[in-house]
C-alpha cells in the first residue's frame, strides 16, 4: 500500500454538494487501518483571535491581520468540535504528534493560548473537525477519480490565500484540470 501522509488531496471537479467540492486536504495519516486529513481551503467563518477570546485562553488576543493563517478552517465533518493545530515544530509542544520533520499535529488547547506570543509557532493553522476514511475507502475513492494527490508544501498549507489553494494546487500538476474526464478507464 503506497501510503499518501503527507500529500495533499485535491478533490475532482466530479465531487460536487458536498463539503469535499474544491477541497483540498492534508492527509495527516494514512496506514492499513485508514485515513485521517484536515481541510485546508474551507473557512468556518471564525478567526483564530476570537476562538482563543471564546475560550478564554489568553488574556492577550492575537491578532494576525489579513494573514491566512488567522481564520478557523472547517477541517472536515468528522467530530466537528474538537480542534485540531497543524504546526510547525518545536521542542516544548510534547503533546504534538510528529508527523514530518517540518510537520507537527495537536488537539490540545495549549498551543492556541501561546498564538500571537513568542511562544507560538511560526506556521500554524487551525481546523475545527476532520476528515476520515476507513479501511481501504480512500483507495477505493481515489479508483473512482475522486482525487488527485500533489506533496504538500508550506506555500499551500501555510501562506496561499485560502480561496487559491485548490486551483494553485490544480495548476502544481501542469496541466488543466477542467479538461479532464470524470469517467475511468479499464483496460
Amino acid at each position: 500500500m503506497l501510503s499518501l501522509q503527507n500529500q495533499l488531496l485535491i478533490a475532482m471537479p466530479s465531487l460536487k454538494n458536498s463539503i469535499f467540492e474544491r477541497s483540498l486536504i492534508y492527509i495527516c495519516e494514512h496506514d492499513k487501518s485508514g485515513a485521517m486529513g484536515l481541510i485546508i481551503n474551507r473557512p468556518a467563518g471564525l478567526d483564530v483571535g476570537t476562538l482563543v477570546e471564546q475560550m478564554e485562553l489568553s488574556d492577550e488576543i492575537p491578532d494576525f491581520a489579513d494573514s491566512p493563517q488567522n481564520q478557523v478552517l472547517i477541517g472536515g465533518p468528522v467530530t466537528p468540535d474538537k480542534g485540531f493545530v497543524l504546526h510547525s515544530p518545536q521542542l516544548y509542544w510534547t503533546t504534538s504528534q510528529k508527523l514530518t520533520d517540518d510537520l507537527m499535529l495537536t488537539t490540545s488547547k495549549d498551543i492556541l493560548s501561546s498564538l500571537g506570543s513568542d511562544k507560538a509557532p511560526e506556521k500554524f493553522l487551525v481546523a475545527l473537525g476532520y476528515a476520515g476514511w476507513a479501511k481501504d475507502q480512500l483507495e477505493h475513492e481515489l479508483a473512482e477519480n475522486s482525487w488527485l494527490s500533489v506533496p504538500a508544501t508550506p506555500e499551500l498549507l501555510f501562506s496561499a490565500e485560502l480561496e487559491n489553494r485548490w486551483e494553485l494546487a490544480m495548476q502544481s500538476l501542469g496541466f488543466n484540470v477542467w479538461q479532464m474526464s470524470s469517467q475511468i478507464g479499464h483496460a
